[in-house]
């Protein structure tokens, strides 16, 4: 993953934990279950949330921009273990990143080796 990328995804998803944690004001009123309250996860609107364009959520998902562009056009809806992610991502928003965030430490090392 690129560092300005990466960089851009930790920024947003710090901003979401500060928001949640009641220390910053969200510009859009947002809550979690809103998103969970249907069978299938409102992607486009949990990565408004996020305040990433579809490339960037797509990369901190683990997935392709098509992928993530059929689900928001509903043409298509996240199933399996990818609705477990997305639900991750609306709820815990920090336990998203901390995984990512290992990942690309994990390349990074292999990647010198």
């Amino acid at each position: 993953m690129r560092k300005d990328l990466f960089d851009e995804l930790i920024s947003s998803v710090q901003e979401a934990k500060a928001i949640a944690a009641g220390n910053k004001k969200a510009s859009r009123r947002f809550r979690a279950e809103d998103l969970l309250t249907d069978e299938h996860p409102d992607v486009a609107t949990l990565r408004e949330h996020f305040n990433l364009s579809q490339a960037k959520f797509a990369v901190l998902l683990g997935i392709s921009v098509d992928t993530l562009q059929n689900w928001e056009q509903k043409r298509r809806r996240p199933d399996g273990p990818a609705k477990v992610l997305l639900r991750i991502a609306a709820l815990h928003p920090d336990a998203l990143l901390s995984v990512s965030q290992g990942t690309t430490r994990r390349r990074a090392r292999h990647s010198t080796a």
